[in-house]
């Protein structure tokens, strides 16, 4: 178990963070710029002093202002990953990575050389200078780096935030592959929403330095002020389920979730695959008698759990589907003229291509991806 719960003052803002996490996973503190996730993380790597707080990784304590513990950076056993590399230019990348094993103080071994660069899809690499590699190469070998040195914590403090669409995507998928393979524990920063639902185990959800709520993605996506920091039309809920069918080569998948089943579309999909299923507030239509003639594929039975004022025009409506909970964004006259409800029964009805589908694990390992 991960538990941190520390306070510091830092201008404009005082950080006041409170949150335990399940180990090994994968922790995102999630918020938007300047709500406090660095100066956490920071702290969590011993980099930066508490006013007042305690930080213990399993039995580990690393910091403890009640007691005086503090452990030096250089014995927490922690690895960090920053939004640059900071590989050292003189250096290939086989002496960037033999550099990490200089730092593993004989902790018990994750992984060793060989098999970092194969996870990582390095071999390739290996004679090349930092200054001849992309940026998602170069922050390849900055995790390889960060392992080799046999941490019992990995943060990384928004490792794609500097580079393009593309190359977050060639990364990305080495990152799930870690968490899955490696189950060491990770804290992942992020004001990025689709890389929190692909990466992690558990939320943070943080804003003026606050942590506001946590838990498992899909009980954060739930939060009402999450709103603030993603954006109204990002609000919505996210259901976990399973891959049972996938069809080649239209990429039209039936996922099992709670509450039935879902079409959607997934390249690479394969049965057995996780995934989660983020279905958007705005993209919901409700229908209170059943649906007939639609092209919607997608129908969901529901009930009705809650109803709340979203501004003067729209109301967001809380539907239980199967024990899981998913938002609706309607009018107030739809509200008024469906009848709606604590109680009344609906059909949650979205469109395939309507549906944002983040896989989570169970897929098979990247493919080398082009430099």
């Amino acid at each position: 178990m991960l538990r941190v719960a520390v306070t510091k003052r830092r201008d404009p803002f005082t950080l006041q963070a409170d949150f335990s996490a399940p180990t090994p996973g994968v922790v995102a503190l999630f918020g938007r710029s300047g709500s406090g996730k660095t100066t956490l993380i920071n702290i969590i790597a011993g980099l930066l002093a508490p006013d007042a707080g305690r930080v213990q990784l399993d039995e580990h304590v690393l910091t403890d202002t009640t007691t005086g513990a503090c452990v030096p950076v250089e014995q927490r056993g922690v690895g960090y990953v920053f939004q640059d590399a900071r590989l050292f230019p003189h250096l290939s990348v086989r002496g960037n990575l033999r550099y990490g094993l200089t730092r593993a103080r004989g902790r018990p071994a994750l992984a060793g050389l060989d098999e970092i660069v194969a996870l990582l899809g390095l071999e390739t690499l290996l004679p090349r200078r930092p200054h001849q590699l992309s940026g998602g190469e170069r922050q390849r070998v900055a995790l390889g780096r960060a392992l080799l040195a046999q941490p019992r914590l990995l943060l990384l403090d928004e490792p794609l935030a500097s580079l393009d669409v593309a190359r977050r995507e060639e990364v990305l998928p080495y990152l799930q592959l870690l968490r899955d393979r490696l189950r060491i524990p990770m804290v992942y920063v992020s004001h990025q929403l689709e890389e929190v639902l692909r990466l992690a185990t558990h939320m943070v959800l943080m804003e003026g330095g606050r942590s506001l709520t946590q838990g498992t993605p899909a009980q954060v996506c739930l939060h009402p002020q999450l709103k603030d920091a993603v954006g109204r039309d990002a609000v919505g809920a996210v259901l976990e389920g399973v891959i049972s069918e996938a069809t080649a080569p239209s990429n039209m998948v039936s996922v099992q979730v709670a509450g039935g089943t879902l079409h959607v579309t997934l390249r690479g999909a394969l049965p057995g695959m996780r995934v989660r299923v983020q279905l958007l507030a705005g993209d919901i239509i409700l229908a209170t008698a059943r649906p007939q003639g639609l092209s919607v594929r997608n129908a969901l039975t529901g009930t009705v759990t809650g109803l709340t004022d979203e501004d003067d025009e729209a109301v967001l409506v809380t539907i239980d589907v199967g024990g899981e909970s998913v938002l609706a964004r309607v009018t107030r006259d739809a509200v008024k003229a469906l009848r709606l409800g604590t109680g009344t029964p609906v059909w949650v009805l979205v469109k395939s291509v309507s549906l944002q589908v983040h896989a989570f694990g169970g897929g098979a390992p990247p493919s080398t991806p082009p430099a």
